[in-house]
């Protein structure tokens, strides 16, 4: 592709608050994108309004649907562009002014199997103001670009759609996102596409600020809920295979989840002064039932070993 073509999609619900600045961002990048879309996912009639008023004001596109969930939407936005690459955004994010033309400078134009090409994130506080905290993240959490299936399966990814150019060929060939998530929808996605023989290039350069939210989907009984069916669907999709050696299970996703899963359990019970301890004390039982689905089928699998299976309570 000599002249590339890239489409913003934006979801969007209930988010008056902060969707003038994140549209602001796109429509001030330095190589514009070539369509703009925001997705009302069902809001209020009040908050589709301010949506409607903001979108006269600065010139860009709402298509409303019912509420299916950030994953639903941005599909539907898919389903309504056709530009060859597609960059989503978040609507309490921010893309930097030069998102879209750093971007571009990462896809691998001679790469047949190319995915997408995703960068890092600078940090900001969940004001209106957006004060910067930091100008790295996810290079500090985790190795960048993924080449193993032990990064996708063992850890958080950390690759944010937000600050991500992704391939309408790659994205198309496995569905687009699982609307079932309302968590880890992001990291199903990359790692079905790695799965399909999709690469991934990772460039070492803030594009995005994300906006650190403490009532965001990220920490509500919402994303223990999307935890729990992402569990679910990694184990079965990577059993354990001791005639290859692959203990995905007993090596990687147990570690990955046992202390999130257990840990939200008992934290809702031995609550704490915070915010967040107490509204998550309001989820006691169902954070347990979580945790004792989680235990039921560790406790099932004849690879983990005894001792570790005593640390799932530990």
């Amino acid at each position: 592709m000599n002249n590339p073509t890239v489409c913003v999609i934006i979801p969007y619900y209930n988010g008056s608050k902060y969707i003038e600045r994140s549209a602001s961002s796109v429509l001030a990048q330095t190589i514009a994108p070539n369509e703009f879309l925001v997705v009302d996912d069902g809001s209020s009639i009040e908050e589709s309004e301010k949506l409607k008023y903001i979108s006269e004001k600065l010139g860009f596109k709402v298509l409303r649907k019912e509420n299916g969930g950030q994953g639903s939407a941005r599909n539907f936005g898919v389903e309504n562009t056709t530009s060859d690459f597609i960059s989503f955004l978040d609507q309490d994010d921010f893309y930097l002014k030069n998102h879209i033309e750093i971007l571009l400078s990462g896809i691998e134009k001679n790469d047949p199997h190319f995915g997408w090409v995703y960068a890092d994130l600078a940090e900001a506080e969940a004001d209106e103001d957006g004060n910067i905290i930091r100008w790295e993240n996810i290079t500090h959490h985790s190795r960048h670009p993924k080449r193993f299936i032990s990064d996708l399966i063992g850890s958080d990814m950390h690759i944010l759609p937000s600050a991500s150019l992704i391939n309408r060929v790659a994205f198309k060939s496995v569905g687009g996102f699982d609307p079932q998530f309302t968590g880890y929808e992001d990291d199903d996605l990359f790692l079905r596409m790695f799965r399909k023989g999709y690469k991934n290039y990772f460039i070492d350069q803030a594009v995005t600020v994300w906006c650190i939210n403490n009532n965001s989907t990220s920490y509500s009984i919402k994303m223990s809920r999307s935890r729990l069916k992402y569990f679910k669907k990694l184990v079965r999709f990577f059993p354990d295979e001791p005639d290859k050696s692959r203990y995905y299970i007993k090596d990687l996703i147990f570690n990955r989840f046992n202390s999130q899963i257990i840990g939200e359990a008992f934290r809702s019970v031995c609550v704490s002064n915070t915010p967040q301890s107490k509204k998550m004390s309001q989820h006691k039982s169902e954070l347990i039932d979580i945790a004792n689905q989680y235990t039921k089928i560790m406790l099932n699998n004849k690879y983990l070993p005894l001792k570790i299976k005593i640390k799932i309570f530990f």
